[in-house]
């Protein structure tokens, strides 16, 4: 990893995110919640699983969070500034499936059906969360509300952290599951926990998460870290924005392709690189 910053200085020395991994079961607990917390010395992570029903959500959710002040939370669903359905097909889609999608797969659109309901969905355990936890004010650009909500996507969060994607097996139903067990077991992982959360150890191996849901939620609260810490990329527009890593873990191959992607999209502010990283000439929005 071409390694550029010596770790993050904007987060407490204790502290916690979330992240939500959005499922549309009302039968099998195919939607997950994961708190990664830290300390001086320990990162740690807490994970449940629950349906898609109301009272699931929030009994989940609550439970999770454990009252503690959250620094961020992330959401694997389509959301923007106001919660509302997004209806058509987004730049931060876009982004993420022009050069990169025979690479690493692509986020489904905003605009297609089940797209719409996975942006309801998510619409629902934003205002969940936002109704039974403690979470930050937003600090970061790009923000879509006065709190620390930001957009997930675990797929594209791990597939632009591999050297070289192509070279790895992969079906569109495992394809982050193996993105994820190749991550674990290079150690790419627990390096990025380390660059964001300096001298920090994690209690439990990455690899002992075995669980399709617990490793999305994971990820999903590792976006909320790289937030939190105002150290992560980012791309989209007025209508979301998707959270990548750190731009050090963005491989020079995926930081290529976003922005020629960037290049083809005039007068948008669609590609993000926080402030710790990004180089002179690096597209911002016009809030950075």
């Amino acid at each position: 990893m071409d390694q550029e910053s010596d770790g993050c200085t904007v987060l407490p020395p204790v502290g916690s995110v979330l992240g939500v991994d959005v499922g549309f079961s009302l039968q099998r607990r195919s939607s997950a919640v994961c708190r990664l917390d830290w300390d001086e010395r320990q990162v740690s992570w807490t994970c449940q699983r629950f349906r898609a029903l109301p009272r699931d959500q929030e009994e989940a959710i609550a439970a999770v969070s454990g009252r503690k002040r959250l620094e961020a939370a992330a959401f694997d669903g389509p959301v923007r500034e106001g919660f509302d359905v997004i209806g058509r097909y987004r730049v931060a889609d876009r982004m993420l499936t022009r050069r990169l999608q025979p690479k690493i797969g692509k986020p489904g659109q905003a605009s297609a059906p089940v797209g719409k309901r996975l942006n309801v969905a998510t619409n629902d355990l934003v205002r969940i969360t936002l109704k039974h936890c403690e979470i930050a004010l937003a600090r970061h650009a790009m923000r879509i509300d006065a709190r620390a909500v930001v957009e997930a996507f675990p797929t594209a969060f791990l597939g632009v952290m591999l050297r070289d994607p192509t070279a790895i097996t992969v079906s569109r139903s495992d394809r982050s599951d193996v993105f994820f067990q190749h991550l674990a077991a290079n150690g790419a992982l627990e390096h990025l926990i380390t660059h964001l959360l300096p001298g920090r150890s994690p209690t439990a191996p990455l690899a002992s998460l075995t669980n399709h849901d617990d490793r999305a939620a994971l990820i999903c609260a590792l976006t909320a870290l790289s937030v939190a810490a105002d150290d992560f990329t980012a791309v989209g527009d007025a209508d979301g924005w998707i959270v990548l890593p750190p731009r050090p873990f963005v491989r020079s191959w995926a930081r290529a392709d976003l922005e020629a992607n960037a290049r083809e999209m005039p007068g948008l502010a669609c590609y993000y690189q926080g402030r710790r990283q990004a180089p002179a000439g690096s597209r911002r929005t016009a809030s950075a």
